[in-house]
């Protein structure tokens, strides 16, 4: 009786929502139990021990108190043969003082100085590019200044998959836990960023790193002739530098709690607005392959809350949408809960409900707005 009323009540509305809820339920359990999985039941690989030379770089523009709170954390890392690179970028506040100081305690710093430039304005990569160069080491390791390691074990734990013949490794970038609806969502977007990105990974389908906390060697860096390819966008430094340089094989993951680095998460919803358009605006540059992948998880959400939210107002469809919502957020909050786990991230579950069919939105509004009002210049 139940199935004869769905029959016939549904019109040529109701039959079309229902599909697209039916194919986008499929694409949205295929990325999660297929692609995101990789991520929640992460097993660590056994790894060669043996030690290498790093080079850690670290770019900064008036940075002067991150530097001087954080920076002692790069340098007191638990390994032998490693030096800090600080790049200064035409600072105006005290950062070279504070540099200054930390190299008369910790003679592994170095660091240069970019002088400002009336009749030549830069972006973070000309900056990253002289870092780069001023390194001694093959291999390398880049964060930035407002962030710091959550253990002595951040340069051992990354540099480790370079004994692999890996050329990139990607690592996990968080911000600090703390109260207010803005950190939830500010924390939520960042795992769920992180659970895409090294899920695809792992799967041999990189396309993004975080600057906060990624590495990779010299060589490819100029096998690919640095920044060349993206150097009229101003952002782009470390997700456009990884789509462009990555293959199946040469890239490796990074997920062990002692590998992390922490960031003070922005203080307004203004700041954190600006900080998204910056990330979104690079990426259309991204490989068609990867703008396809994206994308399809992105419309399919939206079609799958959009429709089955459609269905919900119908006196007999309604359920068959709840039901369907039911399943995919069955699997959905199996996949983050355990993704949480590994990623070291609490207080996040019940959130997600709310946000993971939000943020999509969210996006959409930053990206009109990128398209109509392009952001202004700013050094990232």
């Amino acid at each position: 009786m139940f199935f004869e009323q769905l029959y016939y009540q549904a019109d040529p509305f109701i039959w079309a929502a229902a599909g697209t809820m039916v194919l986008s339920l499929f694409i949205q359990l295929f990325f999660y139990l297929g692609v995101f999985s990789r991520v929640a039941f992460y097993r660590k690989p056994g790894v060669k021990k043996k030690k290498i030379p790093v080079s850690v770089i670290i770019c900064a523009r008036n940075e002067a108190e991150n530097l001087r709170k954080h920076l002692p954390r790069f340098l007191s890392q638990d390994y032998d043969d490693y030096e800090v690179v600080v790049v200064d970028d035409c600072s105006t506040d005290n950062t070279e003082d504070i540099l200054m100081d930390l190299r008369m305690e910790y003679p592994h710093l170095r660091y240069t100085t970019i002088q400002p430039d009336k009749k030549f304005t830069h972006g973070k990569k000309l900056a990253v590019t002289v870092g780069i160069k001023s390194a001694i080491n093959e291999h390398m390791l880049f964060s930035d200044a407002d962030c710091f390691p959550v253990t002595d074990q951040w340069i051992s734990k990354m540099s480790r998959h370079f004994i692999q013949e890996k050329e990139l490794v990607l690592g996990v970038g968080k911000y600090e836990r703390k109260r207010g609806l803005l950190n939830l969502i500010i924390r939520y977007e960042t795992l769920f960023t992180a659970i895409q990105y090294l899920s695809f990974a792992m799967r041999g389908k990189a396309y993004m790193g975080v600057g906060r906390n990624m590495g990779y060697m010299k060589k490819l860096f100029y096998r690919h002739k640095g920044f060349a390819s993206h150097l009229k966008v101003l952002s782009g430094d470390d997700d456009l530098f990884v789509n462009e340089s990555t293959t199946k094989t040469n890239t490796a993951v990074e997920l062990s709690h002692e590998s992390f680095t922490l960031s003070i998460p922005p203080a307004s919803f203004r700041q954190w607005f600006k900080q998204k358009k910056r990330h979104l605006s690079t990426g259309k540059y991204y490989r068609t392959s990867s703008k396809l992948r994206l994308g399809t998880e992105y419309f399919s959400r939206i079609l799958f809350y959009a429709s089955t939210i459609s269905l919900l107002f119908h006196e007999y469809w309604n359920w068959v949408g709840l039901a369907t919502w039911g399943m995919l957020s069955v699997a959905r909050l199996v996949i983050i809960k355990m993704s949480m786990k590994r990623l070291d991230e609490r207080d996040l579950l019940l959130p997600s409900l709310l946000l993971d069919p939000l943020l999509p939105l969210f996006f959409a509004v930053i990206r009109v707005s990128n398209f109509f009002r392009p952001r202004e210049p700013k050094w990232n």
